[in-house]
C-alpha cells in the first residue's frame, strides 16, 4: 500500500468507536441481553445495574477512543471487558465451540473485538497475532458453510457460491498476512474492506427490512468493528 496509509488508521479507530458507542446503547436498551455478543452474565445479582454500567464503559471507552482523550486508557478498559466476556462466558463452553460453528463464532467474535481495543493501547504484537488467528479461522469455518453463506449474498449479486468460497479465502490469507506481517498494510487493508463491504451491501440492507430487530443492529456493528480493528493495523 503506497503512500501515507495514516487516514486509513485513524479512521478505523473511528469506526471501532462508533461501534463501542453503539454497543453501549444497546447493552442499556436492552439491559444486557445482547444475542450472540452478551457481556453481563444472565446468572449475575444485580443484572440490570451491571448491564447499564457495562454500558457505560463501552460508551466512555468508545469516545475516549474517538476524541483521543484517555484514548489508552478507554481502549484498555474495552480490551479487559471483552476478554473477561471470553474468561466468564465463553471459555465455561469451549468444550460445545470446539464442535458447533455458532458457539465458535460467539466465543471469537469478542476475542476480536478485544485484540482490535487492545491494538489502540500499543500492545500490538500478541494481540496483532491473535487478531490474525481469528481471521483464519473465520475463513476456514467460512468453507464448512459455503451454501448457508451464499443464501446471504443479495440475489442481485451474481456468483453467489463463488463469493462465499472468496470470502472464505481472503479472511485465512489475510489473517496470514497479519501474523507474518507479510504485505500487512494490504493484508489489513482489503481485510477492513471486506468487512465495510459487507456493512453496506449486507448488513445495511437487513437492517433497514427489520429496522427494529437488534440482532440485525449487532451484526452490522460486529462488522463494523472488525473493519475499523483491520484498519487499527493500517500504519
Amino acid at each position: 500500500m503506497r503512500g501515507n496509509p495514516r487516514w486509513l488508521h485513524v479512521l478505523g479507530r473511528w469506526l471501532f468507536a462508533i461501534s463501542m458507542v453503539a454497543f453501549g446503547f444497546q447493552n442499556i436498551w436492552y439491559k444486557g441481553f445482547v444475542k450472540g455478543l452478551e457481556l453481563t452474565p444472565e446468572w449475575a445479582p444485580g443484572h440490570t445495574f451491571w448491564a447499564y454500567l457495562i454500558g457505560a464503559v463501552l460508551i466512555g471507552g468508545g469516545v475516549s477512543i474517538a476524541v483521543r482523550k484517555k484514548a489508552r486508557l478507554g481502549a484498555a478498559a474495552l480490551g479487559l471487558l471483552y476478554f473477561a466476556s471470553v474468561v466468564f462466558l465463553r471459555l465455561p463452553r469451549i468444550g460445545l465451540a470446539m464442535h458447533d460453528l455458532s458457539e465458535r463464532t460467539v466465543l471469537l467474535e469478542p476475542v476480536a473485538i478485544g485484540c482490535g481495543a487492545w491494538l489502540l493501547t500499543g500492545m500490538r504484537g500478541p494481540f496483532r497475532v491473535l487478531f490474525g488467528i481469528v481471521m483464519i479461522v473465520f475463513g476456514i469455518d467460512h468453507f464448512e458453510v459455503l451454501p448457508f453463506i451464499a443464501k446471504l449474498i443479495p440475489t442481485w449479486i451474481p456468483g453467489a457460491m463463488f463469493w462465499s468460497a472468496f470470502t472464505g479465502a481472503a479472511l485465512v490469507a489475510a489473517g496470514l498476512s497479519i501474523i507474518t506481517r507479510w504485505r500487512m498494510r494490504w493484508g489489513a487493508g482489503l481485510l477492513g474492506l471486506m468487512f465495510f463491504l459487507w456493512v453496506v451491501v449486507l448488513h445495511g440492507p437487513r437492517v433497514i427490512a427489520s429496522f427494529q430487530n437488534g440482532n440485525e443492529w449487532n451484526s452490522l456493528f460486529v462488522a463494523l468493528a472488525m473493519c475499523g480493528a483491520s484498519w487499527i493495523l493500517v500504519e
